[in-house]
Protein backbone atom coordinates (compact mmCIF):
# COMPACT_ATOMS: atom_id res chain seq x y z
CA UNK A 1 0.00 0.00 0.00
CA UNK A 2 2.47 2.36 0.48
CA UNK A 3 4.30 2.87 -2.55
CA UNK A 4 0.86 2.92 -4.52
CA UNK A 5 -0.32 5.37 -1.99
CA UNK A 6 3.01 7.32 -2.67
CA UNK A 7 2.72 7.77 -6.03
CA UNK A 8 -0.63 8.74 -6.23
CA UNK A 9 0.07 10.89 -3.74
CA UNK A 10 2.60 12.65 -5.61
CA UNK A 11 0.18 13.18 -8.79
CA UNK A 12 -2.34 14.39 -6.57
CA UNK A 13 -0.11 16.88 -5.15
CA UNK A 14 1.67 18.00 -8.10
CA UNK A 15 -1.92 18.61 -10.20
CA UNK A 16 -3.46 19.83 -7.75
CA UNK A 17 -0.70 22.21 -6.68
CA UNK A 18 -1.03 23.59 -10.63
CA UNK A 19 -4.83 23.93 -9.71
CA UNK A 20 -4.56 25.66 -6.56
CA UNK A 21 -2.14 28.60 -7.79
CA UNK A 22 -4.39 29.34 -10.80
CA UNK A 23 -7.51 29.18 -8.25
CA UNK A 24 -5.76 31.25 -5.86
CA UNK A 25 -4.27 33.76 -8.37
CA UNK A 26 -7.79 34.22 -10.14
CA UNK A 27 -9.36 34.62 -6.32
CA UNK A 28 -6.25 37.44 -5.46
CA UNK A 29 -7.30 39.08 -9.10
CA UNK A 30 -10.86 39.38 -8.04
CA UNK A 31 -10.37 40.75 -4.73
CA UNK A 32 -7.43 43.29 -5.47
CA UNK A 33 -10.10 44.61 -8.44
CA UNK A 34 -12.98 44.60 -5.88
CA UNK A 35 -14.74 41.90 -8.16
CA UNK A 36 -15.95 40.10 -5.73
CA UNK A 37 -19.42 39.16 -7.41
CA UNK A 38 -17.16 37.13 -9.42
CA UNK A 39 -16.15 34.60 -6.79
CA UNK A 40 -19.38 32.62 -6.93
CA UNK A 41 -19.30 31.65 -10.50
CA UNK A 42 -15.52 30.75 -10.36
CA UNK A 43 -16.08 28.58 -7.54
CA UNK A 44 -18.99 27.38 -9.12
CA UNK A 45 -16.77 26.61 -12.15
CA UNK A 46 -14.22 24.73 -9.79
CA UNK A 47 -16.95 22.38 -8.35
CA UNK A 48 -18.00 21.48 -12.23
CA UNK A 49 -14.92 20.58 -13.21
CA UNK A 50 -14.40 18.75 -9.68
CA UNK A 51 -17.55 16.35 -10.52
CA UNK A 52 -16.22 16.02 -14.29
CA UNK A 53 -12.80 14.79 -13.30
CA UNK A 54 -14.86 12.42 -10.45
CA UNK A 55 -17.37 11.40 -13.45
CA UNK A 56 -14.54 10.43 -15.77
CA UNK A 57 -12.48 8.50 -12.69
CA UNK A 58 -16.01 6.29 -11.92
CA UNK A 59 -16.34 5.70 -15.87
CA UNK A 60 -12.45 3.98 -15.85
CA UNK A 61 -13.29 2.39 -13.01
CA UNK A 62 -16.56 0.85 -13.99
CA UNK A 63 -14.98 0.12 -17.50
CA UNK A 64 -12.02 -1.68 -16.45
CA UNK A 65 -13.84 -3.73 -13.29
CA UNK A 66 -17.31 -4.34 -15.34
CA UNK A 67 -17.17 -4.12 -18.86
CA UNK A 68 -14.29 -5.32 -20.04
CA UNK A 69 -11.79 -8.13 -19.49
CA UNK A 70 -8.91 -10.41 -20.95
CA UNK A 71 -7.15 -8.62 -23.95
CA UNK A 72 -9.48 -5.79 -24.31
CA UNK A 73 -8.89 -4.48 -20.76
CA UNK A 74 -5.21 -4.84 -21.08
CA UNK A 75 -5.88 -2.72 -24.63
CA UNK A 76 -7.82 -0.45 -22.61
CA UNK A 77 -5.27 0.18 -19.78
CA UNK A 78 -2.53 0.16 -21.99
CA UNK A 79 -4.45 3.22 -24.33
CA UNK A 80 -5.60 5.19 -20.94
CA UNK A 81 -1.80 5.04 -20.03
CA UNK A 82 -0.54 6.50 -23.31
CA UNK A 83 -3.06 9.29 -23.05
CA UNK A 84 -1.89 9.90 -19.44
CA UNK A 85 1.89 10.03 -20.29
CA UNK A 86 1.37 12.31 -22.93
CA UNK A 87 -0.94 14.43 -20.62
CA UNK A 88 1.61 15.14 -17.91
CA UNK A 89 4.29 15.14 -20.42
CA UNK A 90 3.06 18.21 -22.12
CA UNK A 91 1.58 19.22 -18.74
CA UNK A 92 4.85 19.48 -17.49
CA UNK A 93 6.46 21.49 -19.76
CA UNK A 94 3.70 24.36 -20.41
CA UNK A 95 3.71 24.80 -16.39
CA UNK A 96 7.44 24.94 -16.64
CA UNK A 97 7.57 27.33 -19.58
CA UNK A 98 4.98 29.66 -18.41
CA UNK A 99 5.35 29.83 -14.51
CA UNK A 100 6.91 33.09 -14.93
CA UNK A 101 4.24 35.00 -17.22
CA UNK A 102 1.04 32.81 -16.07
CA UNK A 103 0.01 35.72 -13.69
CA UNK A 104 0.01 38.30 -16.46
CA UNK A 105 -1.60 35.56 -18.53
CA UNK A 106 -4.49 34.86 -15.93
CA UNK A 107 -4.91 38.52 -15.73
CA UNK A 108 -5.59 39.47 -19.36
CA UNK A 109 -8.26 36.38 -19.21
CA UNK A 110 -9.71 37.23 -16.30
CA UNK A 111 -10.25 40.74 -16.99
CA UNK A 112 -11.97 39.88 -20.73
CA UNK A 113 -14.30 37.05 -18.65
CA UNK A 114 -15.54 39.85 -16.25
CA UNK A 115 -16.33 41.72 -19.09
CA UNK A 116 -18.98 38.50 -20.73
CA UNK A 117 -20.11 38.53 -17.47
CA UNK A 118 -20.55 35.27 -15.14
CA UNK A 119 -20.77 32.53 -17.09
CA UNK A 120 -17.26 33.71 -19.03
CA UNK A 121 -15.94 33.74 -15.26
CA UNK A 122 -16.78 29.82 -14.37
CA UNK A 123 -16.50 28.72 -17.94
CA UNK A 124 -12.41 30.42 -17.69
CA UNK A 125 -12.17 28.44 -13.30
CA UNK A 126 -13.86 25.31 -14.83
CA UNK A 127 -11.31 25.07 -18.15
CA UNK A 128 -8.06 25.85 -15.47
CA UNK A 129 -8.93 23.50 -13.53
CA UNK A 130 -10.26 20.53 -15.65
CA UNK A 131 -6.83 20.16 -17.27
CA UNK A 132 -5.09 19.44 -14.14
CA UNK A 133 -8.11 17.14 -13.17
CA UNK A 134 -8.71 14.89 -15.73
CA UNK A 135 -4.89 14.30 -16.30
CA UNK A 136 -4.76 13.45 -12.27
CA UNK A 137 -7.49 10.83 -12.61
CA UNK A 138 -5.92 9.51 -15.62
CA UNK A 139 -2.78 8.90 -13.96
CA UNK A 140 -3.95 7.67 -10.84
CA UNK A 141 -6.24 5.00 -12.99
CA UNK A 142 -3.03 4.11 -15.08
CA UNK A 143 -0.80 3.89 -11.29
CA UNK A 144 -3.57 1.70 -10.02
CA UNK A 145 -3.77 -0.91 -12.61
CA UNK A 146 -0.15 -1.06 -12.59
CA UNK A 147 -0.07 -1.87 -8.89
CA UNK A 148 -3.14 -3.66 -9.20
CA UNK A 149 -4.44 -1.78 -6.51
CA UNK A 150 -7.44 0.51 -5.90
CA UNK A 151 -7.74 1.65 -2.73
CA UNK A 152 -4.15 2.74 -1.66
CA UNK A 153 -4.56 4.84 -4.84
CA UNK A 154 -7.55 6.94 -4.39
CA UNK A 155 -6.30 7.66 -1.21
CA UNK A 156 -2.85 8.77 -2.33
CA UNK A 157 -4.65 11.03 -4.54
CA UNK A 158 -7.11 12.80 -2.16
CA UNK A 159 -4.32 13.00 0.52
CA UNK A 160 -1.86 14.76 -2.29
CA UNK A 161 -4.83 17.05 -3.11
CA UNK A 162 -5.77 18.14 0.51
CA UNK A 163 -2.02 18.76 0.74
CA UNK A 164 -1.85 20.77 -2.14
CA UNK A 165 -5.20 22.95 -0.97
CA UNK A 166 -3.67 23.43 1.88
CA UNK A 167 -0.60 25.06 0.08
CA UNK A 168 -2.59 27.18 -2.12
CA UNK A 169 -4.21 28.93 0.88
CA UNK A 170 -0.53 29.44 2.20
CA UNK A 171 0.34 30.84 -1.73
CA UNK A 172 -2.75 33.08 -1.64
CA UNK A 173 -1.21 35.52 0.59
CA UNK A 174 2.03 35.23 -1.25
CA UNK A 175 1.29 34.20 -4.80
CA UNK A 176 3.35 37.42 -5.99
CA UNK A 177 6.42 36.28 -4.21
CA UNK A 178 6.35 31.97 -5.26
CA UNK A 179 9.27 30.44 -7.06
CA UNK A 180 6.90 28.44 -9.59
CA UNK A 181 10.13 27.51 -11.41
CA UNK A 182 11.68 26.05 -8.43
CA UNK A 183 8.40 24.87 -7.15
CA UNK A 184 7.96 22.89 -10.11
CA UNK A 185 11.30 21.83 -11.14
CA UNK A 186 11.46 18.97 -8.12
CA UNK A 187 7.95 17.69 -8.42
CA UNK A 188 8.22 17.33 -12.09
CA UNK A 189 11.45 15.45 -12.18
CA UNK A 190 9.65 12.82 -9.97
CA UNK A 191 6.73 12.66 -12.35
CA UNK A 192 8.47 12.05 -14.87
CA UNK A 193 9.84 9.09 -13.25
CA UNK A 194 6.13 7.88 -12.57
CA UNK A 195 5.27 9.04 -16.34
CA UNK A 196 7.64 6.75 -17.45
CA UNK A 197 6.84 3.86 -14.96
CA UNK A 198 3.29 4.23 -16.82
CA UNK A 199 4.79 4.19 -20.47
CA UNK A 200 6.75 0.95 -19.20
CA UNK A 201 3.23 -0.65 -18.11
CA UNK A 202 1.86 0.73 -20.80
CA UNK A 203 3.72 -1.29 -23.60
CA UNK A 204 3.22 -4.28 -21.31
CA UNK A 205 -0.37 -4.21 -21.83
CA UNK A 206 -0.01 -3.72 -25.76
CA UNK A 207 2.50 -6.95 -25.76
CA UNK A 208 -0.32 -9.03 -23.60
CA UNK A 209 -2.88 -7.90 -26.02
CA UNK A 210 -0.65 -8.97 -28.63
CA UNK A 211 -0.19 -5.59 -30.60
CA UNK A 212 3.26 -5.43 -29.73
CA UNK A 213 6.14 -8.20 -30.30
CA UNK A 214 8.69 -9.02 -27.91
CA UNK A 215 6.52 -10.61 -24.49
CA UNK A 216 9.13 -12.95 -24.23
CA UNK A 217 12.02 -11.39 -24.92
CA UNK A 218 13.17 -11.21 -21.19
CA UNK A 219 15.22 -8.21 -20.22
CA UNK A 220 16.16 -9.23 -16.19
CA UNK A 221 14.56 -11.25 -14.03
CA UNK A 222 15.04 -10.13 -10.11
CA UNK A 223 12.28 -12.56 -9.22
CA UNK A 224 14.50 -14.52 -7.07
CA UNK A 225 16.29 -11.24 -5.68
CA UNK A 226 13.25 -8.80 -5.00
CA UNK A 227 10.12 -10.51 -3.49
CA UNK A 228 7.20 -8.69 -4.85
CA UNK A 229 5.58 -8.87 -1.53
CA UNK A 230 8.18 -7.01 -0.09
CA UNK A 231 7.71 -3.53 1.23
CA UNK A 232 10.64 -2.38 -1.22
CA UNK A 233 9.31 -4.65 -4.25
CA UNK A 234 5.66 -3.34 -3.39
CA UNK A 235 7.44 0.69 -2.79
CA UNK A 236 9.51 -0.02 -6.61
CA UNK A 237 6.62 -1.43 -8.59
CA UNK A 238 4.06 1.17 -7.35
CA UNK A 239 5.73 4.16 -7.67
CA UNK A 240 7.88 3.68 -11.00
CA UNK A 241 6.93 0.43 -12.34
CA UNK A 242 9.93 -1.43 -11.15
CA UNK A 243 8.66 -4.61 -11.55
CA UNK A 244 10.74 -7.88 -10.47
CA UNK A 245 10.98 -8.86 -14.30
CA UNK A 246 10.51 -7.01 -17.64
CA UNK A 247 11.09 -7.30 -21.43
CA UNK A 248 13.43 -5.46 -23.30
CA UNK A 249 10.68 -3.17 -24.67
CA UNK A 250 9.22 -2.48 -21.78
CA UNK A 251 13.06 -1.45 -20.19
CA UNK A 252 13.28 0.37 -23.76
CA UNK A 253 10.51 2.56 -23.73
CA UNK A 254 10.91 3.46 -19.83
CA UNK A 255 14.60 4.60 -20.59
CA UNK A 256 14.09 6.25 -23.36
CA UNK A 257 11.26 8.25 -22.46
CA UNK A 258 13.16 9.43 -19.14
CA UNK A 259 16.07 10.31 -20.61
CA UNK A 260 14.41 12.00 -23.34
CA UNK A 261 11.49 14.28 -21.22
CA UNK A 262 14.66 14.84 -18.18
CA UNK A 263 17.07 15.66 -20.59
CA UNK A 264 14.80 18.46 -22.45
CA UNK A 265 12.78 18.84 -18.98
CA UNK A 266 16.16 19.93 -17.00
CA UNK A 267 17.74 21.99 -19.62
CA UNK A 268 18.60 25.71 -18.70
CA UNK A 269 16.08 27.97 -19.53
CA UNK A 270 17.51 30.01 -22.38
CA UNK A 271 18.16 26.69 -24.54
CA UNK A 272 14.52 25.09 -23.09
CA UNK A 273 12.07 25.40 -26.05
CA UNK A 274 8.44 27.46 -25.11
CA UNK A 275 5.40 25.77 -25.04
CA UNK A 276 2.38 27.40 -24.85
CA UNK A 277 -1.02 26.54 -23.83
Amino acid sequence: MGGAFFASYLIGLRDGLEAALVVSILVTLLIRANRRDGLPPLWTGVALALVCAGGLGAVLTYVATSVLSGVRLELFEAVTSLIAVAMVTWMIFWMRSSARTIKSELTGKLTEALGLGRFAVAALAFVAVIRESVEMVLLVFSAAQAASETVAPLLGMLAGVASAVLLGVLMYAAVARVDLGRLFTGTGVLLVLVAAGIAKYAVHGFQVAGYLPGSAATAYDWSATIEPASWYGTLLAATINVTPSATVLEVGAFIAYASLVLILFLRPAGKRTAVTA
